[in-house]
């Protein structure tokens, strides 16, 4: 949500950078009448209040008594009013996006992203790689078959080699991100509506057809982790002491995958469940910048320790998720596919999320602010071991196991 107070002092900032994300800037000028509406009520409020409270410290006469009376009836229109009215100014709130950071490319789709810059050599075989699925089919660690006959589309199992190779890669990211102060967290998968709609991610109809709702209990199931960690503390004051508050969640992620229709059919590439290592943190906002490219930072440790070539992608302002400010993706190279495909998302969303939630911290002059909040891909279970799969076969069909990873075997 943005600040009210934001929008009243500069709509036209508000606009422009609204203007980037392709949203129709109409909305502010509504959203400012309502406000406006609104400020004058509560002015009239205050006004008949203070005119009860005044005779209300002496005895009325029958005349006044009257005028009382018209006074207390006019404030409960009032009070209705502005309910409405608040109610009207809140939902219109929730329907802006996060305003763009300065230095993010203008654009109108993915298509406008900006390649910042590429690591790593991509693998050079002497014979023809083969695609994820068919590594995943011959060496019977992937069962898609079986999954779409128990599960239906887009469902796989992971087995034998496969189901350890997630487990190394649990170990080996969780040991590292520890050492760097991540606290570990295992957070439930099933949230509550609201805290959903804290998130940001239902506040239109496109995102909620990618959600999984349970109708009766008025549940979400989580489409990444950072969706349960981030109203841990709704409606909490954190110390600026504690601050960055770091940590790393690990939980399986639903998704219906509803505008994917077509992409990515065969294996597990694009699916409903899979299993992610997800980075958290709750930030200062003049800090928060350096804590997006800290968080970027340790995602390419992990891909270079990996040893997978990578390409690191800034996304444009019309391919950003609603909440986000800013964010870089980190898309690595499968040989067999012969394309890079994004396995890593950072973001940071400013205050976007902590106001919707009432998540602020008290600075040491006791003055307080929201927080602002952070979160980014550690390991994508199932992308990252397709990585592996695509880029560490052999010709005879094997695949061997990343250095790093030989330990946790």
């Amino acid at each position: 949500m943005l600040d009210i107070k934001l929008i009243r002092q500069n709509p036209n900032e508000v606009k422009e950078g609204l203007k980037k994300r392709n949203f129709d800037i109409g909305i502010i000028d509504k959203i400012l009448g309502l406000d406006e509406r609104r400020r004058h009520i509560l002015k009239e409020l205050e006004e008949g209040r203070a005119e009860i409270n005044k005779r209300s410290k002496t005895i009325p006469s029958p005349s006044e008594i009257e005028e009382l009376k018209k006074v207390k009836e006019k404030i409960k229109v009032l009070e209705s009013e502005i309910e409405l009215i608040e109610k009207d100014l809140n939902e219109n709130l929730y329907q802006l996006s996060n305003l763009p950071l300065a230095d993010v490319p203008v654009g109108k789709d993915e298509r406008d992203n900006k390649i910042l810059y590429e690591v790593g050599k991509k693998s050079d075989f002497k014979f023809e790689p083969k695609k994820h699925y068919e590594i995943g089919e011959s060496l019977n660690i992937i069962d898609t078959e079986r999954a779409a006959k128990v599960s239906g589309s887009r469902f796989g199992y992971l087995k034998g080699q496969a189901a350890l190779l997630e487990f190394a890669l649990l170990n080996f990211a969780l040991k590292k991100l520890v050492k760097k102060g991540f606290i570990p967290i295992i957070p439930p998968v099933l949230i509550k509506e609201g805290m959903m709609k804290g998130m940001g991610y239902i506040d239109t109809e496109a995102d909620k057809e990618e959600r999984y709702f349970l109708e009766k209990d008025k549940q979400y199931l989580v489409g990444t982790s950072e969706q349960a960690i981030g109203p841990m503390y709704a409606d909490e004051v954190l110390e600026e002491k504690v601050l960055p508050l770091r940590y790393i969640g690990f939980s399986s992620c639903f998704r219906r995958e509803a505008g994917s229709y077509g992409k990515d059919v065969r294996g597990i590439m694009r699916v409903h469940q899979f299993d992610k290592l997800e980075m958290f943190s709750y930030s200062k906002p003049e800090e928060s910048a350096k804590e997006h490219k800290f968080l970027l930072a340790v995602q390419e440790e992990l891909v270079k320790e990996l040893q997978l070539a990578y390409r690191v992608v800034q996304l444009s302002t019309g391919d950003l998720a609603r909440p986000s400010a800013a964010t870089f993706d980190i898309e690595t190279w499968f040989p067999g596919l012969g394309e890079y495909k994004e396995t890593h998302s950072c973001s940071n969303t400013t205050d976007f999320q902590s106001r919707r939630l009432n998540i602020r911290f008290r600075r040491k002059n006791g003055d307080l602010e929201f927080v602002h909040i952070l979160n980014g891909t550690a390991v994508a279970m199932g992308r990252t071991i397709l990585a592996i799969l695509e880029n560490y076969q052999q010709k005879d069909g094997s695949v061997k196991i990343p250095k790093v990873l030989k330990k946790y075997f």
